[in-house]
Parts: structure tokens; C-alpha cells; sequence
């Protein structure tokens, strides 16, 4: 449905960054700016990434956010302000990250072997949890067809993986972005099953935010879903008229009024 159909204000928008707040690969000044929007209204933002710890440590830190879910779920940081310390939160002790890691560095040979024009994604040596194989952030992008093949050899050796708009993902274990989502949203926030439906939003924009749609009834994507839309069984409920950032800003726009309606009521 159309963006203006949605009704509820909410307290909390949990959201994507790689196109879905970003433009071809940057955090453009409207989308940054309509995270502190979000913030001064009384909307807790969360970012919600497949990206690594390393950007993580920076998002928690400098961004205008209440936390955020790294590595499609492999933990979360939240930095406190006022005690200037940095909260985290891992799925995986140290010693499980270790050797998860080794049989991951198996996967990565293989992928490379077999799927010419792969690449192993820039941001990896960030990474703590998983495998980041790029398929069009910084080569050429491949086919689809391809990147399904990326997929299902970290399938066949027992792994996780999802595809976001720019990198397959795999990684041992349980989590996900829904998962960490929601201890997340339980720890830090307080938050029930009722409030966590009722009160959070998410906006995504590829595949790998799937499991984020199929559980709020309040979620959103930016218009470039519409790539993906054939890929998706649990689809958004509400689709922004612009792609990326500037769909982003569309759907802060419209909550914080819808916030500032109820305020005024």
C-alpha cells in the first residue's frame, strides 16, 4: 500500500542503511538529517545492517541512533551518552566466532573459485560474524543467476546466507536481523511482544530484510523493493513513492507528522 494509507504513530523505526537511508554507496545530508529529525521528535531510530562491526562501533557512537544491529544480527552495540560507554551485545562467545570464521575462510576459496567477477566485500576485514561476498558494490554487477549460486554455496556447507541489494551474507547460527532485532527492542528498551508490534516500525529494502516484514505489521520499504518484489514472500505493508534516501526521508516525514498530530490532539 501507499505510504499516506499508514496511520499509527510510532515510537521507534528500526531501518536498513545500504539503499534504503543510502544513494549509490553514500549517507546523503536530507537522510542524515532526517535521522536527527526523527530523534528531536520523540522516534528512536535503529539501524538494522547487514554491515560489520567496525561501522557499527561508529554508528552506535556518532550517529543519531538508540543502537544498532550489526552483521544481519550477529550482536548489538548501544552507546551510552550520559556513562560514555559502549554497550555490546554478541549472539556468539569468542570462541565459537573463532572457529566459525575458519570454516568460513573455506566458503570464501570456493565462492571464489567458482563464481568469476565475485569479490570478497571491502568492509570484511571489519567483520566478526560473517562473510560478505560483493556482487555490484565495487565490481560489476552479476547476474542473478549468480548471486543464487553465491547463496546456495553457503548453504551447502550448513551456513545462513541472505542476499541484500549489494553483498550475500552467510554466517553460522541461529540470528538474524529479526532475532536481534527483538532482544534488542526486549533488553535495552523494556519492550513487550504487543509494544514491539505496536509501537516499532521497520523500513528495509532487499531480501535479507525479509524476516523484519514477515513480524511488523508496521513495515515499510523504500520504492527500489520493487527490484526485488518477485524475490520476496513476506512482503512490506507499505512502499514509499521515492527510492533510497529520499524514500527515507518520505517515510520520516510522515511519522514524525503523525507523531506531532497526536502530540497536538
Amino acid at each position: 500500500m501507499s505510504l499516506e494509507k499508514f496511520q499509527r504513530p510510532l515510537s521507534v523505526l528500526l531501518s536498513d542503511i545500504d539503499d534504503t537511508m543510502t544513494d549509490e554507496g553514500e549517507l546523503r545530508a536530507p537522510a542524515y538529517a532526517a535521522m536527527w529529525r526523527l530523534r528531536d521528535a520523540g522516534i528512536r531510530v535503529v539501524p538494522v545492517t547487514g554491515r560489520p562491526a567496525g561501522w557499527c562501533e561508529m554508528i552506535a557512537r556518532q550517529w543519531p541512533v538508540a543502537g544498532v544491529v550489526g552483521e544481519n544480527g550477529g550482536f548489538y552495540f548501544r552507546y551510552d551518552h550520559a556513562t560514555k560507554k559502549m554497550l555490546r551485545h554478541f549472539d556468539q562467545d569468542e570462541a565459537t566466532q573463532s572457529a566459525n570464521r575458519q570454516k568460513l575462510a573455506q566458503i570464501e576459496k570456493e565462492i571464489l573459485a567458482s563464481v568469476p567477477g565475485s569479490a570478497i566485500a571491502s568492509d570484511q576485514f571489519c567483520r566478526l560474524l560473517d562473510l560478505a561476498v560483493d556482487f555490484c558494490e565495487d565490481v560489476p554487477r552479476l547476474p542473478k543467476s549468480e548471486v543464487q549460486k553465491i547463496k546456495a554455496i553457503f548453504e551447502k556447507h550448513g551456513a545462513i546466507a541472505k542476499v541484500s541489494s549489494i553483498h550475500v551474507n552467510g554466517w553460522f547460527g541461529a540470528h538474524d536481523k529479526l532475532s536481534q532485532a527483538t532482544n534488542f527492542l526486549k533488553k535495552e528498551f523494556g519492550f513487550s511482544e504487543a509494544q514491539i508490534k505496536n509501537d516499532c516500525g521497520f523500513v528495509g529494502d532487499s531480501p535479507n530484510d525479509e524476516p523484519m516484514w514477515s513480524a511488523f505489521p508496521n513495515s515499510f520499504a523504500v520504492a527500489n523493493i520493487k527490484e526485488f518484489w518477485d524475490d520476496v514472500k513476506a512482503k512490506p505493508n507499505f512502499v514509499t513513492p521515492s527510492t533510497g534516501g529520499a524514500g527515507f526521508v518520505e517515510l520520516a516525514n510522515h511519522l514524525i507528522a503523525l507523531n506531532q498530530s497526536r502530540t497536538h490532539k
